[in-house]
């Protein structure tokens, strides 16, 4: 089998470091048991992997109280949860216009609840004295993409956030492109919901994920089941997480979610230096073809390792297969399930080609991806 030179990080970090793999092998076969489901050993050794985990993640991200972080799948479902467990009819939403569609299909499936979108440029970055200007007397929250999964922008969520303390408006952030590349603080950045991914800059497991709910944010349950606590009621329990968490949660993917999380803590500068390196030369070999178009900014500040371009003359589908059968480079073609960010950077109609970059590339890999790329052109 040819080697495969792996750069669709954005979609989930294929490459894992070994503490993460051997922590999800271990638990796997030692701590494979329900948890809070049974007063035996397993069960609470299995409930002990997931408490970690919680104080794991809260570190990492300036959160007081562990209870608050409520685990799931993916960013999707914790989006879902954050958005249709807080608003209700009559609301009004505050929405960017670089929002991946777990935001934009969320807010739009709502036929009682208006909502704003918040136009971003050309490259990708929103001014925050329009997220201002879009809230109106009925605003009940406002959903920000941290870092854009199509163009790599990040938004300014600390001058955002005091946007929303002063309207007193909650702030949802979608950090699936950001968690653990771009320092996070909920408390100083005023985030009241994050919704985070865990397989992909955190070096976690697929089937990871979760949703930080601030103490004040009244969130109603999406999911209905067991959680192993106030069982005698039909009601969901009342605290976090039970109230928010139901099923069976995957204690040892979030064991290796927590290994992850370390992983990312002690190598924080090193991976953000490699990253930001990457990125730089993969733009710079970009911007100096000719027939290529680059999206986005063309400096590396202020943006992950996340690039948009297209080809001319090329459909982005047809050069991603190309790349892929003929070079064995993998990335990603097409609207990257963000249409509203295709639309805002012009490129709705056939998407663009996307390299997304992650900490175990080498410089080869972004070599080669050029010179197959010039071939293409």
């Amino acid at each position: 089998m040819n080697h495969m030179i792996y750069l669709d990080n954005a979609a989930t970090s294929y490459h894992k470091p070994k503490c993460v793999l051997e922590t999800l092998a271990y638990h796997t076969r030692n701590s494979s048991a329900n948890a809070g489901r049974g007063g035996h050993d397993a069960s609470v050794r299995a409930s002990s992997l997931l408490m970690e985990a919680r104080e794991t993640a809260a570190d990492f991200f300036g959160i007081s109280d562990p209870l608050r972080i409520v685990f799931g799948q993916n960013t999707t479902m914790a989006l879902n949860l954050g958005i249709s467990g807080l608003i209700q009819d009559g609301d009004h939403v505050v929405i960017s216009s670089m929002e991946h569609n777990s935001v934009s299909r969320t807010v739009a499936a709502r036929e009682n609840v208006e909502y704003t979108v918040v136009m971003a440029n050309e490259q990708g970055y929103l001014n925050p004295f329009d997220v201002d200007r879009a809230i109106r007397t009925n605003t009940a929250l406002i959903v920000i993409n941290h870092a854009s999964n199509v163009t790599g922008s990040v938004q300014d969520i600390r001058s955002i956030g005091k946007i929303a303390e002063k309207h007193n408006i909650p702030l949802l952030v979608d950090a699936a492109q950001s968690a653990g590349c771009i320092p996070i603080d909920v408390e100083q950045m005023n985030i009241s919901l994050l919704a985070f991914a865990g397989h992909k800059c955190l070096m976690g497991p697929l089937g990871t994920g979760g949703l930080y709910v601030r103490e004040d944010i009244p969130i109603r349950p999406v999911l209905f089941g067991g959680t192993g606590s106030m069982s005698e009621s039909l009601s969901m329990p009342e605290f976090l997480p039970d109230a928010l968490e139901a099923g069976t949660v995957n204690a040892p993917a979030f064991a290796a979610l927590a290994s992850g999380i370390r992983f990312v803590e002690r190598h924080q500068s090193e991976i953000r230096q490699k990253e930001t390196y990457l990125t730089q030369r993969l733009l710079h070999g970009l911007l100096n073809l000719d027939s290529v178009t680059v999206y986005g900014s063309p400096l590396q500040q202020n943006r992950v390792g996340v690039v948009s371009f297209t080809i001319d003359g090329r459909d982005p589908a047809e050069c991603s297969n190309i790349l892929n059968q003929k070079n064995h480079i993998a990335v990603r073609a097409g609207l990257h399930c963000a249409a509203l960010a295709h639309q805002t950077i012009g490129t709705i109609q056939g998407g663009t080609v996307r390299a997304s970059v992650g900490f175990f590339n080498k410089p080869s890999d972004i070599d080669a991806l050029l010179l197959a790329v010039k071939h293409l052109c």
